[in-house]
Order: C-alpha cells, then structure tokens, then sequence
C-alpha cells in the first residue's frame, strides 16, 4: 500500500481512538462513518433504524442514559438528519456497494466502546502522540477503532479493484455488551449474503499472523436477578424482615455450586451486586448482575436455567421474591471450513504476513454469532478472522494499544479474498 493509503488508516483509527462511545450511545462514531462512506462514493447507506430490527435489540439504555450522548454529538457538531436516524439507541450503519453480477460479501465489524478510563502516562502512545480519549472514563480498549478502520479501507480497496458482486459492510453497534448482533443479524440486510467475514485485531497474536478462522466461540447471556424483600430495623425486630441481601448472598453463593456439564465446558460469573440501605437495614431490594457461558449453545442455556433454578430457590428461602432478566445473550458459530481455507490461502500471499494459523479457539464469546448463524442458516459460509497485533497490554485495560501497522494487512487480506470470492465463488 502507498504511504498516504496507510497514514489514511492511521489517521482514521486515531480519530475513533479519540472520541470513543459505549454500547447504543455511538452517535458520533456512526456520523463519522457515513460521512467516509460518502466520500468513498457507496450510494446504498442504511443508518439507525434502518440498518436493525428496532425490536430484536438487547442492553439497551435508558433515555436518561442515552441523551448525554445525544447531547455531546450535538455539540460537537454531528448533522441533524443523523442524530434524527440514530436517536433512542438505533446506531450503526449497513453500507452496500454493487459492482457487477457476482455474488454478495459481508463484512462485520463493531462500533463501541469500553467504560474504562484510558491511561494518561507517558509511554502509553495514544496519551503521547495526542489521540488519547477525549471522554474521559470510557476508552477503545478492544481494537473496535482499528476494526472500523480496517472496513472502511477495506471497502475503498474493493471498490476500486477487480471486484464484481456486492459487498455489504455491516457497522455494528453494542457488541460488548452483546446487543446489537440479532438486531443486525435480523434487520433483512443479511438476506442475501453469501459469504460473510467478520474480524478481530489482536488477542495475543503477533503483527503479521493472521488467524483464517476461529473455532468454538462461548454461547453466553447476560443477567440480572432482582431480589425483593421486606426492610425491619437489623438490631430491634430482623425477624420482621425479608432478607433480600441475604438471598443474593445465597444465590451467589450456590451459582457457583452449579454442576458441570458431561457435554462440555460451562461458565458462571456475578460480578456485580447492588442494593440495601444502611448497615442497620435489612435490606428490601438488590439486585445481581451475572453472565453464563457455555461451549454450546445447549450447554449456555442449561447453565443459564440452572442459575435462575438457583435464584428462584434462593429468594424462596429467605422468603423473597426474585425476578430474573435475561439482558443480551449470543449462541455458538463456528467458522465453515472452506471460507476459513481460502482465507488462509489469500493470506499466505500478502505483503506484511509472516505466519497463517488455519484456525484457533476462541474461548471467548461474541454477538457476530447472530450474523454468521443467520448467514450459515441460509446456506452461506461464514468465517471469524483475527488479524494480528502487537499490543503493549491485554485487551480491556487501561493502556491498550495496537500497532497500526497490522491495519493495512488487514484491509489487503480483507479484500483479496472479497475479489477472489467475486471472481471464483467457493
């Protein structure tokens, strides 16, 4: 790629890197996008509402939550008609570019950002060179900035190049708290893909590997359970009370007592309990916030059963009532093999690729599953991508980075294989 190509990918993924945005809030970062696909010239733009299924979205805010952000684009100078499509938690983008009778590409990656307040030392390289977060308590500590990025030159090269089909870029908003895949997956733009790509940058793979497909992402599901009893005074009358701490306490308790499947790996987390009023209160009302996951689909779904079981059992015994709320889940796809192999095949010829690994584990979880099931279910292939890079530190922490050299082999690996699957269809 030419030197003003990759300081264009630079300089696009810096300018996400500054103005991050959680989950259905991502009203900028969606403005920001349209505006570069009208430079790049794609006339087929879905924004907001459009580009979901308003009712299939999961996780998402309260209009208390969502209008600060509202607000902040506003300011910031973000065009009407944008906001106007994008208000009430709609965000993202399906972007569709026809060349030719070829065969129709997906391609995925996620908008938003991570609550996290970014690092402000002065070897970590956002913070020194100037593109630190500007929303100070949130941060892109996943890649998400690098991932679109990456689309957007992945779409300039396609349309320029030998291509000849369509290529449909879905921008998808609120993967990290998995909410905005089935509203994507179910939005009627993925009707006709016949081959869907997906990516990730990183996750411990070098600069210069490229991963051709993932294998055995968790099925997981996110929940709260609300607790509600009876308040007393905790020294004078407890036994007057309904103790809903200490049902959450039971519950969290006996959660992590659940059985282990024989089919395969589970996962029960709480991280998260709120509720009470002073030390001298029995507590009325707290509320759990939990996740499961499981190797399958199955085994998330027996998991997650078991835990409400557990939560139903433990408000019972306290003499409480609980209600238990499923807020966003995904299930289990895998990358189809044939997609994974020409992947790799294209990769071991780019510039920048040093090594291609056909396919790894996962052993995380991630709402694109929505995409490639619905993709997989109509008889198309799918496939998870990593493109690899060097960072400083893990993922989700406070100096995460990535080198951005990984993003012009990204875009290159993106779009040969988008071309060869136009022109030798698998």
């Amino acid at each position: 790629m030419s030197y003003d190509v990759r300081t264009r990918l630079s300089d696009l993924r810096r300018a996400f890197h500054r103005h991050p945005e959680p989950g259905w809030r991502e009203f900028r970062t969606t403005a920001r996008v349209v505006e570069e696909l009208e430079r790049i010239g794609v006339d087929e733009i879905a924004v907001g509402r459009e580009a979901l299924a308003t009712d299939e979205r999961m996780a998402v805010p309260s209009d208390a939550d969502l209008e600060p952000w509202l607000e902040r684009a506003r300011d910031a100078g973000v065009r009407s008609d944008i906001l106007e499509r994008t208000d009430s938690g709609h965000t993202g983008v399906v972007a569709t570019f026809e060349q030719g009778s070829g065969p129709c590409i997906g391609l995925r990656v996620d908008l938003d950002a991570i609550s996290m307040r970014e690092s402000d030392e002065s070897d970590h390289r956002p913070a020194a060179e100037g593109f630190r977060s500007e929303h100070d308590g949130y941060m892109h500590a996943c890649g998400h900035d690098a991932h679109v990025a990456i689309a957007l030159g992945t779409l300039e090269a396609v349309k320029t190049g030998a291509f000849e089909g369509t290529l449909k870029v879905f921008f998808q908003p609120a993967e990290e708290i998995s909410g905005g895949g089935k509203a994507m997956a179910e939005s009627g733009h993925l009707d006709d893909v016949d081959y869907l790509l997906a990516l990730h940058i990183g996750l411990d793979h070098p600069t210069g590997e490229i991963v051709a497909g993932i294998e055995k992402p968790l099925a997981m599901a996110h929940l709260t359970a609300t607790f509600e009893g009876a308040s007393a005074h905790a020294g004078k009358a407890p036994n007057e009370g309904a103790n809903a701490m200490q049902a959450a306490a039971t519950a969290i308790q006996n959660a992590y007592g659940i059985p282990r499947h024989s089919d395969g790996m589970t996962r029960v987390n709480v991280g998260h309990i709120e509720g009470g009023t002073a030390s001298n209160v029995i507590a009325e009302e707290v509320t759990i916030e939990a996740e499961v996951r499981g190797e399958t689909t199955a085994l998330m779904e027996y998991t997650r059963t078991e835990l409400e079981r557990v939560c139903y059992a433990a408000a019972e015994m306290h003499d409480c009532d609980v209600t238990p709320r499923v807020i966003s889940e995904s299930p289990r796809a895998d990358s189809h093999p044939a997609l994974r192999d020409l992947v790799a095949g294209i990769a071991r010829e780019v510039d920048g690729v040093e090594r291609v690994v056909p396919s790894t584990e996962f052993g995380v979880s991630e709402d694109v599953t929505y995409l490639m099931d619905h993709v997989q279910d109509d008889g198309g292939l799918a496939s998870y991508v990593l493109v690899g890079t060097d960072h400083p530190t893990n993922h989700h922490t406070p100096t995460f980075d990535i080198d951005e050299t990984s993003l012009e082999i990204g875009v290159s690996v993106l779009a040969e294989t988008a071309v060869e699957l136009s022109q030798r269809p698998v």
